[in-house]
């Protein structure tokens, strides 16, 4: 199996391209602002955990679910995890990743500046690990709740054999996505993206643990393109350009 490097031109020469980077920006604003949001309505509302949680899960869900579909231009990713995995099972150019995890981070830092102001300046909450979670169970938290959350991806959308499921990949990877963040909500905050923690962290310049939250979801979403990649889809190896006429990525 092969990773493309890309060429320098599809910074700027390719107009595909710059119609991918400027829906992905979009998308991935949306995602963060949505779900940062909903994090700073519940504190404002001192909500109790549980219920705070539920809501930041629910919120997630439903966006990836209506929104990934509307992103088909550039696959949707909202993730640099997810464009990672795409990577390294033959769907990106490295040139192409590059450029999306820069448009992601930038994308989440305006939405949590814009939340921040929008609120009147209420704090943006970053993740963080929950009490009696060390580094080390963070990162292993982040790389299982990553990993499951690429294997829906290949799965349900990605995967050319995927079945009953056509169709159906946004939705089932937002139901992913909720149950993910309910069930590692406690312990880690259940980012599973390097973009989503990276947008707060900066706004409130609060960097404690943050490495946490790239090592384990990049190793997460890595591993999982490799594998599914190289044992599951049986076909022949092709490099994917991200215009996603047919359906998006995430």
């Amino acid at each position: 199996m092969k990773i493309a490097m890309g060429t320098s031109r599809e910074a700027a020469a390719q107009p595909d391209c710059i119609r991918a980077l400027g829906v992905e920006f979009i998308s991935t604003f949306l995602f963060v602002s949505a779900s940062v949001a909903a994090t700073v309505a519940a504190e404002k509302l001192e909500a109790g955990a549980l219920v705070g949680l539920m809501a930041v899960a629910v919120t997630q869900a439903l966006f990836v679910a209506a929104v990934v579909p509307a992103a088909h231009i550039s696959g949707g990713h909202l993730n640099p995890a997810v464009t990672l995995g795409l990577l390294a099972g033959g769907h990106m150019t490295v040139v192409r990743s590059v450029l999306y995890w820069i448009d992601q981070l930038l994308a989440s830092s305006a939405a949590c500046l814009l939340v921040q102001y929008l609120s009147g300046g209420l704090s943006i909450p970053v993740h963080t690990l929950g009490s009696g979670v060390g580094q080390l169970q963070g990162v292993i938290w982040e790389i299982v709740l990553t990993f499951s959350l690429l294997f829906t991806v290949y799965g349900a959308i990605v995967d050319p054999n995927r079945g009953a499921v056509d169709g159906l990949g946004p939705t089932l990877t937002g139901f992913l996505v909720g149950a993910n963040t309910i069930a590692g909500g406690a312990f880690t905050g259940a980012s599973m993206n390097p973009a989503r923690s990276f947008g707060p962290a900066l706004v409130t310049w609060n960097w404690t643990n943050h490495w946490v939250y790239w090592v384990g979801p990049m190793i997460g979403g890595g591993l999982c393109g490799l594998i599914y990649q190289k044992l599951f889809i049986t076909k022949s190896h092709h490099v994917l350009i991200p215009t996603h006429e047919d359906g998006a990525y995430l």
